[in-house]
């Protein structure tokens, strides 16, 4: 499985409880998509965006962090093109982390690789 992170943003001007019942619709999406959520929170409250978005200059940003497979999550942004109360979303994969010596072998093998064939 590998890890995500799904931020979305949403009407700064909306009331309260109509913030918080998108946030559920939110949960509720992934779950129907197989998706694990790790972790949801408030990420801004209130932010001016440099353009507006369908006439909104102020949004109110979430995050989530999510760990599912690839296909589940282009099933759950499938589902939250439908949502017409989320202005924008973004789901990115987290990278992986490995060890330093196997980074610094996998450079060297580059450049080496890069060395012989500009000698040839």
């Amino acid at each position: 499985m590998n890890k995500y992170e799904l931020m979305y943003i949403i009407d700064a001007h909306s009331p309260q409880t109509t913030k918080e019942d998108i946030a559920k619709q939110v949960a509720d999406t992934a779950a129907k998509s197989e998706v694990n959520v790790i972790n949801s929170h408030l990420w801004l409250e209130k932010h001016k965006m440099s353009f507006p978005i369908k006439k909104i200059w102020e949004g109110t940003y979430y995050l989530l962090n999510l760990e599912a497979q690839s296909s589940a999550i282009n099933k759950m942004q499938a589902l939250l093109r439908m949502n017409e109360h989320l202005l924008r979303f973004l789901t990115i994969r987290q990278a992986v982390v490995r060890s330093k010596a196997f980074a610094q072998g996998s450079v060297l093998s580059t450049v080496e690789g890069l060395s012989a064939s500009r000698s040839t």
